[in-house]
C-alpha cells in the first residue's frame, strides 16, 4: 500500500491551466497517481497508510527559488524554516558570480570576506571542499530543501586572474573555460556573473562571451547580475542579450528590476527589449522578487577601481584619506559603477546588518538618519561602518519602484526568485516572506496574477529553465516536492520591522515525499539533497 493520498485537494499543478480536483497518491518519494474528481465520479478512491484531508487547500509543485543566497546557511541551519515555511522545496545557489567552489585555499579566504555580507564570515563552518562536486556533496549530507548551483565566474576569475582589473591571458582564459566545464560536469547548471562586484565585473564582454559558449556546450544557462541596474539599465541589459545569442547559450537575468529614479515608469522599454529579443529567437527568462528596496552589501556601493586587488585592498583605499576622498567623490557626485552608475542618496540606504554586534545601532537606520544622529557626515559614518566592520556591513537600499515590479512580473518569461540574504539583524523581508507575498498580495489582494499563472512562475516555469524532467509540476512519475496552502489566507508574516516572522496560510510542505513543514510546523526531516544538472 501506498504511503500517502492527499484528498480532495484543488490543484494547480504547475502547467498554467486551471485547477482541478484530486486525489494525489505518493510513494516512494513520487507522485505515483492523480486521480481527477474522484469522490465526484463515484469510482474507487486510491487508499494509502496515511490519508491528509486537503479540502480547501491548494495543492501544487513545490516553489522554486531561482535567486537564492543560502550558500552558507543550509550548512549552517540544516533545518532551513526561513524557505521551507515558504514552500521552497528547491532554491539555486552560487548566484551573484560569488560563491565557495571552486576555490584554493587563497581564493576562498578572499570570497569569505568579500560576501561576508550575503553569508556571514563562515566562521562556523568546516570548508571541507574545493570543488564545486564537493560542494554538492556535502549539501548531500542532508538540509531541509533542495538546491542547485552555478558556477560563479567571479569566484573563476578570482582563482585564475585575482583581483586586478585587466584582461585575461589566452592561457588564463583556458584554465577559466576549463573550470566552468568542470563545475557543469560536476553538476551545477550554469554559470552567474556579477558584473557590478570585483572581480567578476573586470572581465569584457569577449572573455564572458567564451564562458558561454561552454555552458552553453553543457546545456546549461547563464545568470548575469548585468553591469547597471540604473543609470544604463537598458544598455545593460541589450548587452546581456546580445552577449548570451552570440554564444548561443540560454540567459536567465537575475533580479530583473529598475530601480532608482532615472527608471521610474520605465520598464515597458525593458519588456519591449526582451519581447524584440524573444521573437527573434532568443531563450530568455528572467526572475524578481516581489519588493520595491534592493539589499545588498554597503562595500558593492563604491566604484569598482576600489575593490582591485581584493578586500584588503579596499580596505586600505578606504583607510587612506586621499583615496577615501576620492571614493567619496564617484559614490556622491560622480556616480559610481558600484551604485549603477547614480549618484548615492544616503537616504535610502539603510544599514540592515553588521557582522559586529557591537556596531547594532546603525541598524534599522540609514545612513543620513545615523550622520544626523552622529553630528557627521554620511560618507563619514559609511567609511566608518566599512572600516570597524571590514566589509560586512548588509544594506537595504530603498530606491525600487512598484509599477515596474508589476509590469515586469507580467511579462511571459517571468519566475519568482528571493535573492534573500539571510545575514544581519534586519534582513530584506524577501528572505522569509517572497512566495507568500507573491500567493497573497499579488494573486488574491491585488489580482495582478491569475493564481494558476503565479503557480506556474514559481514552479513548471523555472524548472523548465533548470531542465528537470520530474519536477515542478503534479504529475504521475514527478518528484513529491508539494506544496499545501489556503489561497484565502496564505501571506508573508515577514515586514520590514519584523523580517523572520513565518508566513502564514502554509500547513503542509513535502520534500522527497516527506513532510518537512506539518500542520505549519517544522519536523526534523532533512530530506534535500543537490539537484545536479541533467546530461543532454
Amino acid at each position: 500500500m501506498e504511503e500517502l493520498v492527499i484528498r480532495d485537494a484543488d490543484v494547480v499543478d504547475g502547467s498554467g491551466e486551471p485547477s482541478y480536483r484530486a486525489d494525489v497518491v505518493v510513494d516512494s518519494g513520487r507522485i505515483v497517481s492523480v486521480v481527477k474528481e474522484a469522490a465526484a465520479a463515484g469510482c474507487q478512491r486510491p487508499k494509502a497508510r496515511r490519508e491528509l484531508d486537503a479540502e480547501g487547500l491548494v495543492l501544487s509543485p513545490g516553489f522554486i527559488d531561482m535567486h537564492a543566497h543560502s550558500d552558507l546557511a543550509l550548512l549552517r541551519d540544516p533545518d532551513h524554516s526561513a524557505k521551507a515555511a515558504q514552500g521552497v522545496t528547491l532554491e539555486v545557489l552560487g548566484q551573484d558570480g560569488l560563491s565557495y567552489a571552486p576555490v584554493d585555499d587563497r581564493t576562498l579566504g578572499e570570497v569569505r570576506r568579500a560576501i561576508a555580507g550575503w553569508n556571514g564570515s563562515g566562521d562556523d563552518i568546516d570548508f571541507d571542499w574545493r570543488s564545486v562536486g564537493e560542494y554538492l556533496d556535502r549539501l548531500d549530507r542532508g538540509v531541509a530543501v533542495n538546491a542547485a548551483y552555478l558556477v560563479p565566474q567571479g569566484t573563476v576569475r578570482a582563482l585564475v586572474v585575482g583581483w586586478e582589473d585587466r584582461a585575461a591571458t589566452p592561457a588564463e582564459l583556458d584554465r577559466m573555460r576549463r573550470l566552468v566545464a568542470d563545475g557543469l560536469e560536476q553538476g551545477a547548471v550554469g554559470m552567474s556573473s556579477g558584473l557590478t562586484y570585483p572581480p567578476g565585473m573586470y572581465a569584457d564582454d569577449a572573455e564572458l562571451t567564451e564562458l558561454c559558449r561552454v555552458v552553453a556546450e553543457y546545456g546549461g544557462y547563464y545568470c548575469p547580475h548585468h553591469r547597471s541596474y540604473g543609470a544604463g539599465a537598458l544598455e545593460a541589459y541589450q548587452e546581456m542579450i546580445a552577449l548570451a545569442r552570440e554564444a548561443g547559450c540560454p540567459l536567465h537575468l537575475a533580479h530583473a528590476t529598475m530601480n532608482f529614479g532615472v527608471n521610474k515608469g520605465r520598464a515597458p522599454e525593458l519588456l519591449a527589449l526582451l519581447d524584440e529579443a524573444l521573437d527573434a529567437g532568443a531563450d530568455i527568462s528572467l526572475d524578481t522578487y516581489p519588493y520595491t528596496p534592493g539589499c545588498t552589501t554597503l562595500v558593492a556601493l563604491l566604484p569598482s577601481w576600489a575593490g582591485e586587488g581584493g578586500p584588503e585592498e579596499t580596505l586600505r583605499r578606504l583607510a587612506d584619506e586621499d583615496t577615501a576622498e576620492r571614493i567619496r567623490h564617484h559614490l556622491e557626485v560622480i556616480g559610481s559603477d558600484g551604485c549603477h552608475g547614480v549618484p548615492v542618496d544616503w537616504g535610502t540606504v539603510e544599514v540592515s546588518g553588521t557582522g559586529d554586534p557591537a556596531l547594532a545601532e546603525y541598524v534599522g537606520r540609514t545612513v543620513l538618519e545615523s550622520a544626523r544622529a552622529r553630528g557627521e557626515t554620511p560618507w563619514a559614518v559609511a567609511r566608518g561602518l566599512l572600516l570597524e566592520d571590514r566589509l560586512a556591513p548588509t544594506i537595504l537600499q530603498h530606491v525600487g519602484h512598484e509599477e515596474n515590479v508589476r509590469a515586469v512580473m507580467r511579462h511571459r518569461v517571468h519566475t519568482g526568485g528571493s535573492d534573500g540574504i539571510l545575514q544581519g539583524a534586519r534582513p530584506h523581508p524577501r528572505a522569509h516572506g517572497t512566495f507568500p507575498r507573491y500567493l497573497g498580495r499579488y494573486v488574491r489582494e491585488l489580482g495582478v496574477l491569475s493564481l494558476e499563472e503565479c503557480v506556474a512562475r514559481l514552479t513548471g516555469r523555472p524548472a523548465a529553465r533548470l531542465r528537470l524532467p520530474d519536477r515542478g509540476l503534479v504529475r504521475e512519475g514527478y518528484k513529491a516536492d508539494l506544496v499545501l496552502f489556503d489561497p484565502a489566507t496564505v501571506a508573508a508574516g515577514a515586514t520590514f520591522e519584523e523580517p523572520r516572522t513565518p508566513p502564514t496560510g502554509i500547513p503542509h510542505v513535502l520534500v522527497d515525499g516527506r513532510f518537512v513543514i506539518e500542520d505549519a510546523r517544522r519536523t526534523d526531516a532533512l530530506p534535500g539533497r543537490a539537484v545536479r544538472r541533467t546530461p543532454r
